[in-house]
């Protein structure tokens, strides 16, 4: 329980504090919360995000532990395991205030969303326009950029576009007040994860790993939520519409188009839904892919019609990125040894696609997924039930191969194999997926490319490329070697 309490308190001071390497500096607060009395340096603030996470990691680590063989955290093991579980919201809701009252760390991606969407609520093209070139440079919050994305348009789907854009339309021309705005939105995004997931559990072990993988999860919660990333709305949108999908396809449908049209790689949601629906007679399968293939078009293209023709030119331009921290960038540093690095790039694009197909063949062998409860109230009921498993299940194997396998990866883009990994049975990728966001977490440690001393950018920047592609390797490894055990259970 200390170490819990401990690392999220880190966290927050971090976030709750004054601008530093970790956090930009968002202008007059106007009538958004301010930031306390305190300015940290970049070591401290280095050392206190790395202390948060790694004893996040040990407490997160001790309830899995705990719960071995079992499927959940044991509730006479540990007492704050206990009281999680018999005050589910307590936590959540209390951190949402509590990080409601700070302002985002660990990037400056805040800075882009806001200016993004003033540029679309005043008229611009995010996807055309680079954010310093508008209103010649001088507009409060466009100007407020962070290099290196002063002179990059927006990435982002269109539908993230417009909660950049009614972010931007309350917060007026204010940062702070805009970027609250949006705070308000991830918060909002988290907890939805929280209410739909224990909604979506069959039993207390599934309600239990909930609490434990996403609600008490300080890497989670400092990632995505501090962090304040579009990944997480993204994320609540794919699990909302994996909830409703045998429940209410029209509205699943809906909500799928939102989904994809946030983050375009989140159409695997897509393809697990329809992978749930398998072993549905033609009639039942037919009706149900039109129910929710039609709205989910309709948002989608609707939405995309909207913001113009230039959606996908930055999403095209940075397809051939490859990140610090991947398992794929020591292979592209071999081989612009030997050949372009535009070859190098496009070769290791090629090679990514085969490990991703190959990481989601590994992964469906040896992830557990959680079988319905024959006590269900009917044969519908249960038939709902195991859909709803199948389609978490599938997009856990899909999300998690992504992101193991992509050359472009940063501790965000896992946050959808967390918002699905707590549906599965208790498994030995529960440790190493664990091991994973806590070193790519620490590896974009402080988060900003600025305000650091010489020492702490030599210091991060030599994790984040030797430590984190090596971890990358690693994890891998651990992934083959369950895979040839057979099994991937926890055993006693």
């Amino acid at each position: 329980m200390a170490a819990l309490v401990l690392s999220f308190a880190l966290l927050l001071l971090v976030a709750g504090a004054g601008p530093s390497a970790a956090k930009p500096g968002l202008g007059p607060r106007g009538w958004a919360p301010g930031d306390l009395p305190i300015t940290l340096s970049s070591a401290v603030v280095t050392a206190a995000l790395w202390t948060a996470y790694l004893l996040g990691a040990v407490a997160v680590g001790v309830g899995l532990w705990r719960g071995r063989g079992s499927g959940q955290p044991r509730v006479r093991c540990g007492g704050w395991l206990g009281w999680l579980q018999a005050h589910p919201w307590l936590l959540p809701v209390t951190l949402g205030v509590l990080a409601l009252l700070t302002a985002p760390m660990g990037s400056a991606d805040h800075t882009n969303y806001a200016a993004y969407g003033r540029i679309a609520a005043q008229g611009g093209d995010p996807y055309l326009v680079a954010p310093i070139t508008w209103a010649g440079g001088h507009d409060p919050v466009t100007s407020a950029v962070e290099p290196p994305w002063t002179m990059t348009p927006s990435i982002y789907g269109p539908f993230g576009t417009a909660l950049q854009a009614l972010s931007s339309i309350v917060g007026h021309d204010n940062l702070r007040q805009t970027v609250w705005v949006w705070q308000v939105l991830i918060v909002a995004a988290w907890l939805m994860v929280a209410f739909l997931l224990r909604r979506a559990a069959m039993d207390d072990a599934a309600r239990g790993r909930v609490d434990l993988l996403w609600t008490a999860n300080p890497a989670v919660f400092g990632v995505a939520v501090l962090g304040a990333h579009v990944d997480l709305i993204a994320t609540a949108l794919a699990v909302a519409a994996l909830f409703l999908a045998a429940r209410r396809p029209w509205i699943a449908g809906l909500v799928l188009g939102a989904t994809v049209s946030t983050k375009i790689t989140y159409g695997v949601v897509a393809l697990a839904i329809l992978w749930s629906w398998r072993s549905l007679v033609r009639q039942d399968l037919v009706r149900k892919v039109i129910a929710l293939a039609v709205p989910s078009l309709a948002v989608f293209v609707s939405l995309h019609l909207w913001a113009g023709p230039h959606v996908f030119d930055q999403l095209v331009k940075a397809s051939k990125g490859v990140s610090l921290a991947t398992a794929w960038r020591p292979v592209v540093n071999l081989l612009s040894a030997m050949m372009p690095l535009d070859e190098a790039r496009t070769a290791v694009s090629a090679a990514s696609v085969v490990m991703v197909i190959a990481l989601a063949w590994v992964l469906s062998r040896v992830v557990r997924s959680r079988p319905a409860m024959q006590q269900e109230s009917s044969t519908q009921q249960i038939s709902i039930t195991q859909q709803t498993q199948s389609a978490m299940t599938a997009t856990f194997v899909l999300a998690t191969a992504y992101a193991l396998g992509a050359p472009y990866a940063l501790p965000w883009y896992d946050i959808l194999t967390w918002a699905t990994l707590p549906m599965m049975l208790a498994t030995a990728l529960d440790g190493i997926l664990l091991a994973r966001l806590t070193v790519m977490a620490m590896a974009y440690v402080p988060g900003r490319v600025v305000a650091m001393s010489a020492e702490v950018e030599s210091l991060t920047l030599g994790f984040r490329k030797i430590v984190g592609p090596l971890a990358a390797w690693l994890v891998l490894l651990a992934i083959a070697g369950v895979a040839k055990r057979g099994s991937a259970r926890v055993v006693p």
